[in-house]
């Protein structure tokens, strides 16, 4: 990981994203998003997350959260190498999955060419937190968690992506619920 992007304040609310590797849309079946939902509720209230924000997209994750426990990395590590085996494990079991051979490949190469991958690499290594210091950069970051599906062309609004904390804003937490600090949305 770059010496830009760490978890510095073990305490403070961060803003990360993390893709799949070569940017592959894995997410667009629901039981993939499925994996997410049930790996973040898990975090939530086992591990010490408290999420405020996230959107799952096709290929990659935004969420801005904070550790309870003071570790942040160590609860992002846990969530992504779960989220990783969950998800090959499901894909090489899924006999409907139309991609499995293709996507398994790519996920065999993408750890061949890392010295510390055994099989698959899922997820690409870096996070990149930023730590969020001020109102107004929390509410600039949440437009953008909420506005990238809509920028990415899948919805026109917002609270119409199932898999983003912007229908939490308007009161709607069938995915997954989300904590509040009191000032956001």
């Amino acid at each position: 990981m770059s010496r830009k992007y760490k978890f510095l304040n073990k305490s403070g609310l961060y803003f990360v994203s993390f893709a799949t590797v070569n940017w592959i849309d894995v997410f667009t079946r629901s039981v993939y998003f499925k994996i997410l939902e049930d790996s973040v509720s898990y975090c939530r209230t086992q591990k010490g997350m408290e999420l405020y924000c996230y959107c799952f997209m096709p290929s990659h994750v935004h969420l801005i959260f904070r550790s309870a426990n003071d570790e942040p990395s160590e609860l992002l590590r846990a969530f992504k190498k779960h989220t990783s085996k969950k998800v090959i494990e499901t894909i090489e079991n899924n006999k409907q999955e139309s991609r499995r051979e293709w996507l398994l490949w790519m996920f065999e190469r993408a750890g061949k060419k890392k010295g510390n991958i055994t099989k698959y690499q899922f997820w690409q290594h870096h996070n990149k937190p930023i730590e969020l210091w001020s109102e107004a950069v929390i509410k600039q970051k949440i437009d953008y968690i909420h506005n990238n599906p809509v920028v990415s062309g899948f919805v026109t609004d917002p609270t119409h992506w199932k898999y983003s904390s912007a229908r939490n804003f308007q009161d709607d937490n069938t995915i997954l619920e989300i904590d509040s600090t009191g000032f956001l949305g």
